[in-house]
């Protein structure tokens, strides 16, 4: 039976007499009640779960809890193995094993280990299921390359799932699949990728990934830029969101990201390089911003970073400069940010 009171306090004989009141006590210690020890020695029993005094054996307490690991260890270090069984369960993986057993292709030139992962094989979960565990696998590393976070990762999977289950996109690679669905989970989570930079990922060819995204938006009803909790339709993707990205890679200061989307905005209004495609605007108008500024970026730079030509700069550029008295806001020129006089006439063809 445990006692009543399993560390009785024992005071100290002289107590202070200026003892602060919020702070704790530290002349108290915690003793046996029955041998009074003042240096008491403690045994947690783990296998009777029981607190025993290690001088007389009384027992001060039961039902302990083992809060050390549930299995031994062989480990050269010395004290509990800290590790455990597995990463936590995946809720789209519902119903699906997700602990693989993988049996070692040495075995001395038997050919045991030949005949061992046949009969693995054979005794594992379906194909359609490997398939899904297969595809999670190519997203999350597909993600990480890319430096996406977790959210569009599980946005992707989600898509992949219910695009496998409806048996929508049947006969399509399996690459060109997990590609698009990306490319949508960046659409609905606000983090735009254009389609060269996920073909450049993916090794997808840009036919089939847009073959395969026209399928999915039409299947599921998504809007560009849409978020995945929301029904509300938004405005596709521009290219003022894809200047965070490029400034950044860039090296330029915060002010040009704004001026530059200012200008696109600007542009759009009237109309000036309507038709373009987002990442050749997202160039010429950081070109544009750069000498407007006196920001000292080349052609060759920028176009490394948007994955545009040289000449399709240049020729957004043309259209903003012919049209610059539209975009430059007089404010900026008041302020000294700006300086028409730093824009250069290209009159290449």
């Amino acid at each position: 039976m445990a006692y009543s009171q399993p560390f009785p306090l024992a005071q100290a004989k002289a107590a202070q007499q200026h003892q602060p009141t919020y702070g704790p006590d530290l002349a108290v210690r915690l003793i046996c009640p029955d041998c009074r020890d003042p240096n008491p020695n403690i045994i947690e029993e783990f296998g009777s779960g029981d607190l025993v005094c290690g001088s007389c054996g009384l027992v001060l307490g039961d039902r302990v809890v083992d809060t050390r690991s549930e299995w031994r260890t062989f480990a050269n270090d010395e004290g509990d193995d800290p590790s455990r069984v597995g990463a936590a369960s995946d809720p789209l993986m519902e119903g699906i094993e997700q602990l693989d057993t993988v049996i070692s292709f040495r075995d001395g030139g038997s050919g045991i280990a030949r005949e061992l992962q046949r009969a693995a094989s054979r005794s594992q979960s379906s194909r359609s299921e490997r398939n899904i565990l297969t595809a999670f696998r190519d997203i999350s590393s597909w993600c990480d390359q890319f430096s996406l976070p977790k959210t569009i990762s599980d946005i992707a999977k989600q898509l992949y799932k219910r695009s496998d289950e409806e048996k929508l996109l049947r006969g399509k690679p399996l690459d060109a699949v997990i590609a698009a669905c990306i490319f949508i989970a960046c659409r609905q989570a606000h983090v735009p990728r254009t389609f060269r930079e996920i073909c450049t990922l993916t090794h997808v060819s840009k036919k089939v990934l847009g073959q395969c995204y026209k399928a999915l938006e039409q299947a599921f009803n998504l809007s560009p830029g849409a978020t995945h909790n929301s029904n509300s339709s938004s405005t596709p993707t521009g290219p003022e969101n894809l200047l965070v990205r490029y400034c950044n890679h860039l090296d330029l200061p915060a002010n040009v990201q704004t001026i530059c989307s200012d200008i696109i905005v600007t542009a759009r209004k009237y109309g000036i390089a309507d038709g373009r495609s987002p990442v050749s605007i997202a160039g010429g108008a950081i070109y544009f911003t750069c000498l407007l500024l006196g920001k000292s970026k080349s052609v060759r730079d920028i176009s490394a970073v948007a994955g545009v030509s040289e000449g399709t700069i240049k020729l957004v550029y043309r259209l903003y400069y012919a049209e610059k008295e539209k975009l430059v806001n007089q404010e900026w020129i008041d302020e000294g940010k700006a300086d028409m006089n730093r824009l250069p006439y290209d009159s290449t063809k």
